[in-house]
């Protein structure tokens, strides 16, 4: 448990893309990746494949002239994260195919910008394709805090199959959200307490277009989990009003970081 009298750190600001692939026989896929296990956070769990909103982020949405810029740079990093994370084009104006993916990621591999990687292979963003999902800030590290904006995206037609980048990443899969949920029930795979609770609100959908409704019916407000005490037991609590089906865990399951 964070000592609540302890300042936390400063939250940086993180984007992630929820990315969704429907079928016609069942709820859809989500993309997941598995986290290294050397990774300082969140290491071995399974996650949606997003990061750190970087200065060159800010410094695309500046040259887009976007009227949001903290908005806008979340979303073009987490249309940069899923492309350096799983090689998968989302979020442009344009089809995108494997050759040119490849390009994008090495130069960014190379210490390019995504701007300079973008003009290299003609490739323009659409950053609408992107829905508001929720906004995570949790206390759930002395050392990282991070402000997390989660975006819905349907998978382009005909996109190049996800590649994992080996690093970061050691795994990737398309799986039901449920699924994911129940593998992690059964000890096949490790959840952080955000993610599941994002898994249990996504697995409500059948499909990309539910998901999205469901999003724009709720407001995007920050989720702060808090800690309180129930029935002589700690939980970890999250607002009961944003959408989310289980809003409390008990404190000795969760998985925190």
């Amino acid at each position: 448990m964070i000592d609540p009298s302890v300042t936390p750190p400063e939250a940086k600001p993180a984007a992630t893309l929820v990315v969704m692939r429907d079928r016609a026989d069942g709820p859809p896929d989500i993309l997941m990746v598995e986290r290294a296990g050397v990774m300082a956070f969140a290491p071995g769990a399974m996650v949606f494949p997003g990061g750190r909103v970087d200065p060159g982020d800010h410094d695309l949405a500046r040259t887009l002239a976007l009227p949001d810029l903290d908005e806008g740079a979340a979303r073009i990093a987490a249309i940069r994260e899923t492309i350096e994370e799983a090689g998968l084009p989302v979020g442009f104006a344009r089809p995108v195919d494997a050759a040119a993916i490849t390009t994008i990621r090495t130069m960014l591999g190379d210490g390019s910008s995504f701007g300079e990687a973008l003009r290299a292979t003609d490739a323009t963003l659409n950053l609408d394709a992107l829905v508001p999902f929720a906004r995570w800030r949790p206390h759930l590290s002395p050392i990282r805090r991070y402000d997390t904006r989660f975006y819905l995206a349907n998978l382009p037609p005909g996109a190049p199959a996800p590649r994992v980048d080996g690093t970061e990443n050691v795994r990737l899969c398309w799986s039901t959200a449920q699924a994911v949920l129940d593998d992690a029930d059964a000890g096949r795979l490790a959840l952080i307490f955000p993610t599941r609770r994002n898994l249990e609100r996504l697995a409500l959908f059948s499909s990309h277009a539910a998901a999205v409704a469901h999003a724009r019916s709720y407001p995007v407000r920050v989720v702060v989990p808090w800690s309180e005490v129930r029935d002589g037991e700690e939980y970890l609590c999250i607002p009961d009003d944003l959408g989310y089906p289980v809003t409390a865990e008990r404190s000795a399951l969760v998985r925190r970081g």
